[in-house]
């Protein structure tokens, strides 16, 4: 009958294949020494006949030697000529990185970037420069709601989340501000042109 390989177990390093991971699994029950370290040895032609080496020979051997520990869950009793990688590398996971991920975002169109900037021109005093980035702001607003939706935006919409997302703070007149339009183009085409 037929095995199919979702019911075998997970290979520990699948680049080399099930069958070099049998031949791992046969060494392990060899209980002769002498016959362990030739059949290790043989696992590790076998290894470089299928990823030949590229670079430093030596150093390329060197590691297979570890994957062949790695695949044994180092629990494979053979004469090493080199030294082995320590276990404690592969335990536990690493620390997770202090990303500061946010949730709250009501218009995930829009992205954490353009509130944050939100936020700091509703800060500032009333001028030039809080008019020329609250312009910039509301047309990078169109500009990523006219990419994620099929259909024409409109600046009275933009005015109109950009008072939301300030909590009131910055209200603009549609007569007073005029955005530009945004045209989102087609892919360009893959299909090669024949020749006439």
């Amino acid at each position: 009958m037929l095995t199919y390989t979702n019911h075998l177990r997970k290979l520990i390093l699948p680049e080399y294949g099930r069958n070099i991971q049998s031949m791992v699994d046969h060494a392990l029950t060899i209980e002769n020494r002498e016959e362990r370290n030739l059949c290790a040895n043989a696992i590790i032609e076998a290894m470089m006949a299928l990823f030949p080496p590229t670079g430093d020979k030596q150093e390329y051997i060197a590691k297979l030697w570890d994957h062949l520990l790695v695949m044994s869950d180092f629990k494979l009793d053979v004469d090493l000529p080199f030294q082995p990688v320590d276990p404690a590398v592969f335990g536990g996971n690493p620390e997770p990185l202090p990303i500061a991920y946010t949730n709250n975002i009501p218009f995930r169109h829009y992205g954490l970037h353009i509130t944050r900037l939100i936020d700091i021109a509703s800060q500032m005093p009333e001028g030039e420069e809080r008019q020329a980035l609250i312009y910039l702001v509301a047309s990078q607003m169109k500009k990523l709601l006219s990419s994620s939706s099929k259909d024409s935006v409109e600046d009275s919409k933009i005015f109109k989340d950009l008072r939301h997302l300030s909590q009131g703070a910055i209200s603009v007149n549609p007569d007073s501000m005029i955005l530009p339009d945004f045209r989102v183009l087609p892919a360009p085409s893959t299909k090669k042109k024949k020749k006439k």
